[in-house]
């Protein structure tokens, strides 16, 4: 008898599906509380400390495609299962790190195993729950635990940071390690998909490289944008970017099906997916440093100051949907943005001697409410009318969107606010202004970006009129 026939037991088997999206998203923001001591620790500089977020986000977002087909070819659950090994040693030696190339390294790991074990759980929802109102709940669920695990991590990274160590940062890895695989092995079933299950070598290879040589172009731009190093990185990603896709439409099994992304409404999804990375994973990393290096937080206080704007994106959602419901996606993907952009240009104004109830809050207020405009549509958006065979691709495509417009963004925020910075300082500010001014550059940097999200969700969603309450799919279906 399978191990998830009964009920309870599937909804069991969702509990540790859960626990692995809740530590795949709360890796992404857990580190970024404990990077100004992980830096003084190891003796890093700025340009390598940016690469602890960027080695995770950029490893996840290219091999989530990949993952993806081997989750569905070789199997789920055992996908699932040297996943999760595999995230726990990355993680335990992550947190054993003596160097700053071994905790790179590690996160880089880190990520590529969280790219294999985020497409399996997903795709293990889908199987448990496979139709009717469960299915629903399972992944409201789901959707939860995604918009409140960054949050959670900054807390969690908080606590650890400021009563242990950074470590601890990556080490608590290892229990949510241990519990997905007990649970995993007692409640998970195998599942793969069935027809042709050849891989696609060559889309694989020229998309990793491809991202890779671009985000590392960026990486490099601090150093002057007109440098060899800097334009042939640039020019080599953007080549083998273009020879992937070209490849995608000649290839009879390919790795990303063009009909998943050629669409125009979920083109536009994708496209702000990836504006929302540049924002929550980009901009908001800034804010991080400047809670605790210019404005001296403790980790724990920096953790709970971040989590405000959490809190407000949650308490809006309800509204949120109802808006989605009655004007449709078009006005609230456009109108998020621009609300979420003035958020970022009024966060663009702090100062090293600002209190953060009146340079902040406000901001983040302001922020919050316009990112629960995004979330609420955008993945709905991402795979609306997507057949079900291409459902996780489309998924998986999303997700890649969100981590590679981080990726970038950190990388291309880092030269920004490397520049305005030295920039003040030659003017004669002192340091702490200085740190303060390169980092409101970022925030008027996202500010544009969210601005341009707003553009195109205006030019390419072509949905104008409202959609009935009742029914979410048809909500969805509406935009096309």
């Amino acid at each position: 008898m399978s191990r998830v026939s009964s009920v309870n037991a599937r909804w069991w088997a969702l509990v540790v599906l859960g626990l692995t999206q809740l530590m795949v998203v709360l890796d992404s923001t857990i580190v970024a509380i404990a990077l100004p001591s992980a830096q003084a620790d190891l003796g890093m500089a700025d340009s390598q400390r940016q690469w602890l977020v960027t080695a995770y986000a950029l490893a996840f977002a290219s091999l989530l495609l990949l993952g993806g087909r081997v989750a569905d070819y070789w199997g789920r659950k055992r996908t699932f299962m040297v996943g999760m090994l595999g995230f726990g040693v990355a993680s335990t030696w992550g947190g054993l790190a003596q160097s700053s190339g071994e905790l790179i390294a590690a996160r880089g790991l880190q990520g590529l195993f969280a790219a294999m074990l985020a497409p399996a759980a997903l795709a293990m929802v889908t199987v448990l729950f496979s139709h009717g109102k469960e299915r629903n709940v399972a992944f409201a669920i789901f959707g939860v635990i995604a918009g409140t695990g960054a949050a959670f991590g900054l807390l969690l990274g908080g606590v650890l940071t400021q009563y242990a160590d950074w470590r601890w940062c990556l080490l608590v890895n290892d229990f949510f390690v241990v519990a997905g695989l007990i649970g995993g092995w007692l409640l998970l079933d195998e599942s793969r998909a069935e027809g042709n299950n050849k891989y696609d070598v060559f889309g694989t290879v020229t998309i990793v490289l491809g991202l890779g040589s671009l985000v590392y172009g960026f990486a490099r731009a601090e150093h002057g944008w007109g440098e060899t190093d800097t334009v042939g990185f640039l020019a080599v990603g953007a080549v083998l970017l273009a020879i992937f896709f070209w490849s995608q439409a000649r290839i009879a099994n390919p790795l990303l099906p063009l009909r998943v992304v050629l669409h125009r409404v979920r083109a536009a999804a994708f496209m702000i997916q990836g504006v929302v990375g540049v924002v929550m994973m980009g901009a908001m990393l800034y804010l991080t440093f400047h809670f605790q290096i210019v404005l001296g937080m403790s980790p724990v206080k920096a953790g709970l100051a971040n989590v405000a704007m959490t809190v407000v994106i949650m308490g809006t959602a309800p509204l949120a949907t109802k808006a989605f419901s009655h004007f449709g996606a078009r006005p609230v993907l456009v109108a998020g943005p621009v609300i979420g952009s003035v958020g970022l240009f009024y966060l663009s104004g702090i100062t090293a001697g600002g209190s953060y109830w009146t340079e902040v809050l406000p901001a983040l207020v302001i922020l919050g409410c316009g990112m629960s405009l995004i979330f609420v549509p955008m993945q709905n958006l991402a795979l609306a009318g997507v057949e079900p065979h291409d459902a996780g691709v489309a998924s998986a495509f999303a997700n890649s969107c969100l981590h590679i417009g981080g990726s970038i963004a950190i990388a291309v925020f880092t030269a920004l606010y490397t520049s305005s910075m030295e920039d003040s300082l030659a003017s004669g500010s002192a340091p702490l202004t200085a740190l303060a001014d390169g980092y409101g550059t970022t925030f008027t940097a996202a500010g544009v970006v969210m601005l341009v999200g707003a553009v195109l969700a205006g030019l390419l969603i072509n949905q104008k009129g409202g959609a009935p309450a009742a029914d979410q799919e048809q909500a969805v279906l509406a935009a096309h």
